[in-house]
């Protein structure tokens, strides 16, 4: 259930509305390009779960051959999520974790490669323009997460933050929701494992810094780039590498577990930047590393095709030509220990330069190992009154 509730947080944030209120744009349907300045996707496709949809119309003044440019700032709006739960569970193969929570849904980095934008559709929204401009937030997700722990039967095991979207996303620097999340685990000596591209995590070294000498806390920063005009273009408000390299030195040096993901991998756009992300990170001081290869699901096949002509026109056909060599000819491969790493010469090759430059520049080190054994509930703390009463 989603709640109207007003927040004021950044400098482009504006008033929150209705889910009700929130129209379905389909303007991508009818013009070429719909650029917004600072937002990373060129198109807002139609809901696929709507069951009408929109034709493009010729008013006689070629509408649909002209290139509209440039859009006025597109704002952020923040809803109200009113679930009653925090904790989001799963039993992928491909994950090293069986839970997460999520604080937001929609991401402001706008990277136009996400993984997570189809999921926008569940709430009516676009994947595109709408998932980096229509936000939703849960205000109350420390309060119930600590509610969930203090179950009967609950038994520890590491807890992701940054599963789906970022959990240190520009909102955060106001809303504050992850830091919440963050005291709650650490008063209950909870595990957690975190994936950012944002220098952000820096603002919590004090509670990571405390956790990770518990052996409590790992975080992993994503870097997709090492080229600044890049990055702006594909990620437009995550930080820059530079930023990311830093957080990564500082979050070592203060005892923090961290790591570097070079993800995602996109054949003949970035690709090529493998090895010199890893050394980077790894001269930062990460200990950890992994990539991930470009897929691209449901409408996000359309929204990084759309960009891709936008940004890349030259480039483009070989682009999305190299990822269909590494999905049977598809642009996404769905299928468990497939789906990351692709297959064929080209993810072959790929896997092959990543263990080589992983173990040149020392990422030869497990991952770090989390303690599970130290969870408990506080003292004072008791456990939430059940829903309804016994019968008996």
């Amino acid at each position: 259930m989603l709640d109207r509730m007003e927040a004021k947080t950044d400098r482009d944030v504006t008033t929150t509305m209705d889910m009700a209120s929130l129209p379905n744009d389909t303007t991508a349907e009818r013009v070429p390009q719909l650029r917004a300045a600072g937002r990373g996707a060129v198109s807002n496709p139609k809901v696929r779960f709507d069951s009408y949809g929109a034709s493009p119309f010729d008013d006689g003044w070629d509408t649909l051959t002209q290139d509209i440019g440039d859009l006025a700032r597109l704002d952020t709006t923040l809803t109200r999520d009113a679930t009653r739960s925090a904790i989001s569970w799963n039993a992928s193969p491909d994950l090293g974790f069986d839970r997460a929570v999520n604080p937001y849904r929609g991401c402001e980095h706008g990277c136009v490669y996400c993984y997570a934008r189809p999921t926008h559709a569940y709430l009516g929204l676009s994947p595109g323009l709408d998932f980096e401009t229509k936000l939703i937030f849960k205000p109350e997700v420390a309060e119930l997460l600590e509610k969930e722990l203090r179950k009967p039967g609950y038994t520890a095991k590491t807890l992701a933050l940054g599963s789906n979207t970022d959990p240190y996303q520009p909102v955060e620097r106001t809303l504050k929701l992850t830091r919440a999340i963050l005291e709650v685990l650490d008063r209950y000596n909870h595990p957690v494992g975190i994936v950012t591209k944002s220098s952000g995590v820096l603002r919590d070294l004090d509670i990571l810094s405390s956790m990770a000498k518990r052996s409590l806390a790992r975080v992993h920063i994503s870097i997709t780039t090492l080229d600044a005009k890049l990055a702006r273009v594909m990620e437009p408000r995550a930080a820059t590498p530079a930023r990311r390299l830093h957080a990564i030195a500082e979050l070592t040096r203060v005892g923090v577990p961290t790591g570097v993901l070079a993800a995602p991998m996109i054949p003949a756009l970035n690709d090529a930047e493998l090895e010199n992300i890893l050394e980077a990170a790894a001269k930062a001081g990460a200990r950890h590393a992994g990539y991930i290869l470009l897929r691209l699901p449901l409408e996000l096949r359309q929204i990084f095709e759309a960009w891709l002509n936008t940004n890349f026109p030259q480039r483009a056909k070989h682009v999305l030509s190299l990822i269909r060599q590494t999905r049977d000819g598809e642009l996404n491969d769905p299928r468990f220990h497939r789906r990351f790493s692709g297959q064929g010469v080209y993810a072959d090759l790929l896997t092959r330069r990543f263990t080589r430059a992983a173990r040149q520049f020392g990422f030869g080190e497990a991952k770090t190992q989390l303690d599970c054994d130290r969870f408990a509930i506080p003292a004072g703390a008791t456990a939430p009154a059940p829903a309804q009463m016994s019968l008996f």
